[in-house]
């Protein structure tokens, strides 16, 4: 019998333990437990229409317990904060204030981010002056302070708001787009549009990049790019930006930036929605002795390292530089998917402002990308559990990539755009030109994409419970 712990029940870790418990079924007695700090799945694409008020956090979450139940997995509420390779178990800090050691043959880390507010000083809901719509709470507490908002315009006042990125370092910038197009299309059709000023802030080095270094596409026998998407869209929204930009320091209704040319600017707003740089969960690694080897394990924003290759300049780093299996090169019965998997690089080349300080978006590992991962995971630790080599690869630069951005969300004049990206990291030892299969690369916009948009909510949480038919569902 083989004793399984996935760490972390997000789009990763609760993806890799149905797919784990669906492939060991009728195989022997094998023992899943899954870990996760939250006792909730949430669909986080949706937490953009909680943040404007268009939908409640309850809409996008369910119990992550009787669907366990359901299918034979351990569940356990806890924060695990220490790992012990060499021993082989972790630790996990329970609700009640106890700890419980929980033994395991096989690991997968999937703990997603750690939403690092503190970087940027005065910056998120608890203690800044910003809002957020990365977790339920935060999303709930953003449309709390929208409309209020709303309700000064409604009253004759003029307002700015800013949305974008908290800090030189963010990633997805994808979830700000989001929410800043679906802010504008809400004041269109509450007749408040004229009232407010609104300014996109972001760390990317081109309008667009969305930290994949941005996308090509064909259309009529010509190039484009997701640059004269966001610009055409913004154009036409009104919408004024600043990017290649770093949030030093947020106010009481006051943004101050540095960018890559060195200029320092101040921005008033009113109300402000900046999504923080992201760090793993806060765990440690001890080995057999009692040392601490977090350092090995992990790189310095504390991602777990797995099969990739660590150390290249941007300038070098390639498709085949990045993992496959997501297996540690240390603990061969160690794995690591979705954010808390550490990335060889940026796919987004970085910069730096005349100070020194870094100036680009990291790397985005969520979605559909998480999924990938955590299946490969899932399925190498069936092969290992079976006395085979992991053969299930799911290398950002072999898989493709798949967004639908919400910019309005409504059955009849909604929009999004569906961008399609193959490969997700440029991969320029099989395509030298791009990187990528342009034929397989697009970005529309409209309103087919909002009706896709809505299916994905209502699919993900249908397939994600292991409702029946849950595994046609790709």
């Amino acid at each position: 019998m083989a004793k399984v712990v996935i760490v972390g029940a997000g789009f990763a870790g609760h993806y890799a333990a149905l797919v784990l418990q669906d492939a060991l079924k009728g195989k022997g007695s094998h023992e899943i437990t899954v870990i996760s700090r939250v006792p909730k799945f949430t669909y986080i694409p949706s937490l953009v229409w909680v943040g404007i008020g268009q939908m409640t956090a309850e809409e996008t979450q369910f119990d992550l317990k009787p669907v366990y139940d359901k299918v034979g997995i351990n569940y356990i509420h806890g924060t695990v904060t220490e790992v012990h390779p060499d021993d082989q178990y972790v630790v996990a800090q329970l609700p009640n204030g106890e700890t419980q050691n929980v033994s395991y043959d096989y690991v997968i880390i999937a703990t997603g981010p750690y939403l690092n507010f503190a970087a940027t000083e005065g910056l998120g809901p608890e203690n800044g002056y910003t809002q957020s719509i990365c977790t339920p709470p935060h999303a709930t507490q953003a449309a709390s302070a929208y409309l209020d908002l709303v309700s000064r315009m409604e009253k004759g006042e003029k307002v700015k708001i800013i949305i974008g990125t908290g800090h030189g370092l963010c990633t997805c910038q994808g979830a700000a787009f989001e929410y800043i197009c679906n802010i504008h299309n809400d004041l269109v059709d509450r007749g408040l549009r004229d009232k407010a000023e609104l300014l996109w802030i972001s760390n990317e080095p081109a309008l667009g990049d969305f930290g994949i270094d941005g996308l090509e596409m064909k259309y009529k026998g010509n190039i484009f790019t997701s640059e004269d998407m966001v610009r055409y869209v913004f154009e036409q929204y009104g919408i004024k930006w600043e990017i290649r930009s770093h949030v030093k320091k947020v106010e009481q209704g006051k943004v101050y930036t540095l960018n890559l040319d060195g200029e320092e600017k101040e921005f008033d707003f009113d109300f402000a929605m900046l999504i923080p740089p992201f760090k793993a969960q806060p765990i440690k690694w001890i080995d057999k002795d009692g040392n601490d080897i977090t350092e090995k394990m992990c790189n310095p924003a504390g991602f777990v390292k797995v099969d990739a290759n660590y150390g290249k300049p941007y300038e070098e780093l390639d498709g085949p530089d990045w993992p496959k299996t997501y297996q540690n090169p240390t603990y061969k019965n160690v794995f690591a998917a979705g954010i808390a998997f550490a990335p060889p690089g940026p796919l987004s080349k970085p910069a730096k402002a005349p100070d020194g300080t870094p100036i680009g978006p990291t790397p985005p590992r969520t979605g559909y990308t998480s999924e990938l991962s955590g299946r490969a995971a899932a399925l190498n630790i069936v092969d290992l559990i079976e006395g085979r080599e992991p053969s299930h690869t799911a290398s950002m630069a072999e898989t493709p990539g798949l967004c639908v951005a919400s910019m309005k969300n409504h059955p009849t004049s909604g929009e999004a755009a569906t961008i399609a990206i193959y490969p997700v990291a440029r991969n320029r030892a099989k395509y030298p030109e791009y990187g990528r299969d342009l034929d397989l690369c697009i970005a529309e916009v409209g309103l087919a994409g909002a009706w896709f948009k809505a299916m994905l909510h209502h699919a993900f949480l249908y397939k994600l419970q292991a409702k029946p038919g849950w595994k046609l569902i790709p």
